[in-house]
């Protein structure tokens, strides 16, 4: 005797009318739609407010410890490879629906509604007002705040190094200082006088640290850039 093949479609019908109504389905699955576009609109409109009241509500035992961070830790990440630690509503990338999906499964998963996100990113990613690694974050109060979703690329590994001399006034001069003085050794002999000598060559070198000085102060001031510790949670352009 055979036996009949199993039909999968017939089966899977047979299991879904012992859960739900057919004559309704289209409906419920339609609300539901409904109610994940309501979601994901609310939220967009939460990452384009500012909100002061700077706490969400968080159940302690669902959170991952690794992705808490204190606004010391920010504030010296950001110091150090020159990023902005901004409100959401001022970034200008493009959020991908990754980011909100972490955001659905976050508030599901804390039964609340996330608000006040902020994000880490380089100047360039937000939308600043004039006077490659976005992450973001939801506070919890205290100055604490909890990573929500990471997306885009790594920073390059050598940034931290090529942001070194905005750091501070000190660096910048110690750069300055050390441009000048390579650019004076890489001075042919004889280009200046004659006599190769001491005073010739700290002649040489004063001519080349005024000059790399004028260029980096004139860099400075025409396009408004500051130093690492004012800019990292400013959001004017010329901070």
């Amino acid at each position: 005797m055979m036996l009949p093949r199993t039909n999968i479609e017939h089966r899977l019908n047979k299991l879904r009318s012992k859960k739900f109504d057919a004559s309704t389905w289209k409906d419920q699955v339609q609300e539901i739609f409904r109610r994940d576009q309501l979601h994901e609109e609310r939220i967009l409109e939460n990452l384009d407010t500012v909100d002061n009241s700077d706490v969400n509500i968080f159940d302690f035992d669902q959170l991952e410890t690794e992705k808490i961070y204190h606004l010391d830790q920010i504030k010296k990440i950001c110091i150090d490879y020159r990023l902005r630690f901004l409100d959401a509503k001022y970034f200008k990338g493009k959020l991908p629906k990754s980011a909100i999906s972490a955001i659905k499964d976050l508030e599901k998963k804390h039964e609340t509604e996330l608000k006040g996100f902020k994000i880490i990113a380089p100047s360039k990613l937000f939308k600043l007002e004039n006077a490659d690694d976005p992450l973001l974050f939801a506070p919890m109060g205290n100055d604490y705040f909890y990573l929500v979703h990471k997306w885009g690329n790594d920073l390059h590994p050598l940034r931290k190094i090529m942001m070194w001399s905005f750091k501070s006034f000190e660096n910048l001069v110690c750069l300055t200082f050390l441009v000048s003085l390579l650019l004076t050794f890489m001075v042919p002999d004889g280009l200046f006088s004659k006599d190769n000598n001491a005073s010739t060559f700290i002649m040489v070198f004063f001519f080349m640290f005024k000059s790399v000085a004028a260029v980096v102060i004139f860099y400075g001031f025409a396009l408004g850039k500051n130093f690492n510790p004012a800019i990292w949670n400013s959001k004017y352009f010329n901070a």
